[in-house]
């Protein structure tokens, strides 16, 4: 069961089997990232609402590894009243100070997943860092992906949320100028689905740009039905995450825990 059948807040006295499994897909992404190498030592956080206002979510502890983490690791934040979780360093500041704003501003940012993944962090590095469409998989993010060109530090002010609340928008992935990625989706496996094709789109342009040569950058047109065609298989990231939930019962079945 997704976490959009979660209706209202599941407190310890009255849990719910859908909270559950929102607990169980988070760990799991965080696993796989890991295994994919998505991770950067200890830091970087995924995130997850489970309130229909985004005010509550799920968030990494701070300082573990992701490898490592369980589904009973995950803590539960209220995006109002960081209480002591933030000064005894249960929860990472900028975890909070990042994912926080954006749950309650953008409705539709359901999961959170921000990275410092190689390729995605190249792009931000760049004076342009937009994401042009050369091959399927950027053209998968034609039109879905905001550029913030405001860098000005590590996000440990709570006014950081707010303004990548505004640059990130209606779009689905914010490329955050010299420090690295946020993809959102509405649930865990759509979430995780785009940052994976989203890092695959990234090291084809990095590559591309390496060879010094010009690139074959696809009409406009051709892009936007190539979006639409991809909208067409919107079933096949549910999919994808499903098997990579299989896998991991096989191989860590521990992640659910």
């Amino acid at each position: 069961m997704s976490i959009e059948a979660v209706k209202e807040f599941p407190s310890a006295e009255a849990d719910t089997a859908a909270y559950a499994e929102a607990r169980r897909d988070l760990a799991c992404a965080f696993r796989w990232a890991a295994r994919l190498g998505y991770h950067e030592g200890v830091a970087n956080h995924f995130s997850l609402a489970v309130s229909d206002d985004g005010g509550r979510f799920l968030v990494n502890p701070y300082g573990r590894h992701w490898a490592r983490l369980k589904a009973s690791d995950l803590v539960l934040v209220d995006a109002d009243d960081a209480g002591d979780l933030v000064t005894s360093r249960t929860v990472d500041p900028t975890a909070f100070n990042i994912h926080g704003p954006i749950h309650k501003a953008v409705p539709q940012a359901r999961c959170l997943l921000h990275t410092h993944m190689k390729h995605a962090t190249v792009l931000t590095c760049l004076k342009d860092s937009s994401l042009p469409p050369i091959d399927q998989n950027t053209m998968r993010f034609y039109g879905k992906v905001a550029v913030d060109d405001d860098f000005a530090g590590m996000a440990l002010e709570a006014a950081e949320g707010d303004r990548l609340a505004r640059a990130l928008g209606d779009k689905s992935v914010l490329l955050m100028g010299n420090h690295g990625v946020v993809v959102s989706g509405p649930t865990v496996g759509k979430a995780f689905d785009a940052l994976y094709y989203f890092e695959k789109a990234c090291e084809a342009v990095v590559t591309a740009y390496m060879t010094g040569k010009p690139l074959r950058v696809a009409a406009d047109a051709v892009a936007r039905r190539t979006v639409a065609e991809w909208e067409r298989y919107a079933e096949l990231a549910e999919r994808h995450f499903a098997e990579l939930k299989a896998m991991l019962d096989e191989l860590e079945p521990d992640y659910r825990s």
